[in-house]
């Protein structure tokens, strides 16, 4: 299914969803948890709920709704367990900006829940365009994220205040590591063009100083699902037949034959593959993903020259 009408289907599903999950949960408190004293965060995928992880220290459970590198959130439809977890949470943590629309939808109709809204604590893109949606690729909406979860466990549960706020500030100081690792491939690999295939490493790019050559009829036709041109197709196969780019950056979540087709090229080249996923690898959290991918991208370009 096209990820535009997906997220129109989402959206009719969460609808659907929200009633049912108001239906089911007649009696139950829809601003705090179902069990009286019983503390948990929900998060919509497992890279907000690993963020949040590091917050809580073990203090409060957290439950990711989505979580695996096999699965699109793109086209991802909420169930009824979904929106009764969204409404039973004493915190709610996921992405905006139209990523995650179920839970909106769902939020909508219970406003007494707590929740954070990573998308809005994007600052305003320099350019005035439309801010990207994958902010969990920039570190410093992270960083927000893990404070602003600090300060509402704090008002939520003060005897462990302290904790939330101590685990926090580490947290940004190892998304300021990673950071760090970007600005050094900005002064190493200044203004080196790159492929990718999907919109989700905007923030990545951007904090790394990389230009992505992708045309943007080709990154748009990618995320509808749909084939890109032929000229489309034909300018990308150029570039790296013609290692006019250093890597080759690629979303396995959002696979298509036309990617498949400009891996298969790119390997023919010699034009290194970055793997860059939408959620977490399995047995990892957020600051390792984001360190790995970094790396993986460092040693692409290093070995693209």
């Amino acid at each position: 299914m096209p990820r535009v009408l997906a997220r129109a289907a989402s959206l009719l599903c969460a609808t659907f969803v929200t009633l049912i999950g108001s239906t089911a949960l007649i009696g139950c408190a829809t601003d705090g948890p179902a069990h009286p004293g019983a503390l948990d965060v929900v998060a919509s995928t497992d890279v907000w709920g690993s963020v949040a992880r590091a917050v809580t220290g073990g203090h409060i459970p957290v439950k990711s709704i989505l979580s695996g590198a096999d699965v699109d959130p793109h086209s991802y439809q909420a169930t009824p367990a979904d929106a009764a977890a969204i409404v039973d949470a004493e915190l709610v943590v996921y992405n905006g900006g139209g990523y995650d629309p179920w839970v909106d939808q769902v939020l909508a109709g219970h406003p007494g829940v707590e929740s954070v809204d990573a998308y809005s604590l994007l600052g305003a893109e320099t350019d005035g365009s439309t801010p990207n949606e994958h902010v969990f690729y920039d570190l410093n909406v992270a960083k927000a994220v893990a404070a602003t979860v600090a300060d509402r466990l704090a008002a939520i549960d003060p005897p462990n205040a302290g904790d939330y706020r101590a685990n926090a500030a580490e947290f940004s100081r190892g998304a300021d590591a990673i950071a760090i690792s970007q600005k050094a491939i900005a002064s190493t690999y200044p203004d080196v063009a790159v492929i990718a295939t999907d919109p989700v490493v905007h923030y990545l790019l951007a904090a790394s100083g990389l230009t992505n050559r992708t045309p943007a009829t080709f990154l748009a036709a990618n995320e509808n699902d749909s084939d890109p041109s032929p000229a489309d197709m034909a300018a990308v196969l150029d570039m790296i037949a013609g290692r006019e780019v250093a890597a080759l950056l690629v979303d396995p979540q959002t696979a298509t034959t036309a990617t498949d087709d400009l891996q298969v090229a790119a390997r023919r080249a010699g034009v290194p593959i970055t793997e860059v996923t939408e959620t977490l690898p399995d047995g990892t959290d957020y600051l390792t993903w984001q360190r790995s991918t970094v790396d993986q991208l460092t040693a692409a370009l290093r070995s693209g020259r």
